[in-house]
């Protein structure tokens, strides 16, 4: 169905789609290429939310040379008035007569919608090129769509031994220079970082990225059932957007405070009196947060995944060993079979410096890659 040639025009897209991995939330990330007898006369992608799209920089970037053209194309194109125009009303007004897309628009709004335009407007239309490829760089799009939260990255650094930190809470660093470099590329593509009220009393962290370099930086998101967080906590004095959930609403002064630090503390528990994690993500979705990296404890990981809200897990592990009595990297209920346990799907093992790389998937989340 599709030739050697149709391969790689739409790699380059998604190439070209990739150039947008940290500035176009809550946009999905998509690329464009035009050609015409099988030369490249035009590219784009979409660089950032408000900004023309990737079909429209294309067009551009093609001058008159668009008539007869065939557009690779990783996300369907838009058909509806959002924060720019449509850009299937652009393809047919620049005479393109084939497109190729990678992946349908999973917006409602969108979906089939674009591609049943071009047809009626006489464009040859193929889909499903690299499909796979294209969904994976947009897991964070298709679950905010589809289910309606975020996609959710665990991420974790440990020994071999599977330990977190000393028992006296020491854990900086347990990885090399490299893998936390790396951790920061994770942070910069995210819309959030999630961390727990343990984290930041015994780390203090920033969660900012600061090794990759970037045009934004993602919210800061944190649980706090009590709302205990320090007010001298690093995190609160950059001035940047955050969101404390929490499970009780008594500490009025507190609340100002926080509210005055930019702040903003929202009110959602459970049953068991603590954070509703499952409401939380909800929230973040309306907020139009696309992925969600967790950079916390291993009570908040292990909540995070009994109640079935992580998609993908990000392990460092570094050639030591901590020994029994240090911390693991997620609390969960005791097994009483091996039937019980939590099943994952290995993506990707690669040395990053001195420490071992594992991302893995669960298999709920693989329908998304």
């Amino acid at each position: 169905m599709f030739s050697s040639a149709d391969y790689a025009f739409m790699s380059h897209a998604l190439r070209l789609a990739e150039k947008g991995l940290y500035s176009t939330t809550p946009n999905p990330r998509v690329g464009c290429v035009l050609t015409l007898h099988d030369q490249i006369v035009g590219s784009g992608w979409h660089e950032k939310a408000g900004q023309p799209h990737a079909e429209i920089n294309a067009l551009a970037s093609a001058s008159e040379k668009t008539r007869g053209a065939t557009a690779y194309i990783t996300l369907e194109p838009c058909s509806h008035y959002g924060r720019t125009p449509p850009c299937v009303n652009a393809l047919i007004d620049a005479g393109i007569a084939k497109a190729i897309i990678a992946m349908e628009d999973p917006n409602p709004m969108v979906c089939g919608r674009g591609c049943a335009l071009l047809e009626q407007a006489g464009i040859t239309v193929q889909k499903g090129l690299l499909q796979t490829q294209a969904q994976a760089l947009n897991a964070g799009f298709i679950t905010r769509m589809t289910d309606k939260r975020p996609w959710i990255r665990l991420k974790t650094a440990a020994s071999l031994d599977g330990k977190t930190a000393l028992n006296n809470g020491i854990s900086q660093w347990i990885t090399d220079e490299a893998a936390r470099h790396d951790g920061h590329r994770w942070r910069a593509r995210s819309c959030a970082i999630v961390a727990g009220i343990g984290t930041v009393k015994s780390d203090n962290p920033q969660l900012s990225v600061r090794h990759v370099e970037t045009a934004r930086q993602p919210k800061k998101v944190i649980v706090d059932s009590r709302l205990t967080i320090p007010l001298d906590a690093k995190l609160l004095q950059g001035g940047d957007e955050i969101l404390i959930f929490t499970a009780h609403d008594g500490n009025i002064e507190k609340k100002k405070a926080l509210s005055g630090m930019g702040a903003q503390v929202i009110v959602i528990p459970n049953a068991e009196d603590s954070v509703d994690l499952r409401r939380m993500m909800t929230i973040l979705a309306e907020l139009e947060i696309n992925e969600v990296l967790v950079e916390a404890g291993r009570e908040l990981n292990g909540a995070l995944i009994e109640a079935g809200l992580v998609d993908e897990m990000i392990f460092y592990l570094a050639p030591h060993l901590l020994g029994d009595d240090a911390r693991g990297m997620i609390k969960l209920p005791e097994l009483t079979c091996l039937e019980q346990r939590k099943e994952l799907k290995i993506q990707d093992v690669r040395m990053i410096g001195q420490d071992i790389r594992i991302i893995a998937r669960f298999p709920s989340s693989l329908s998304l890659s």
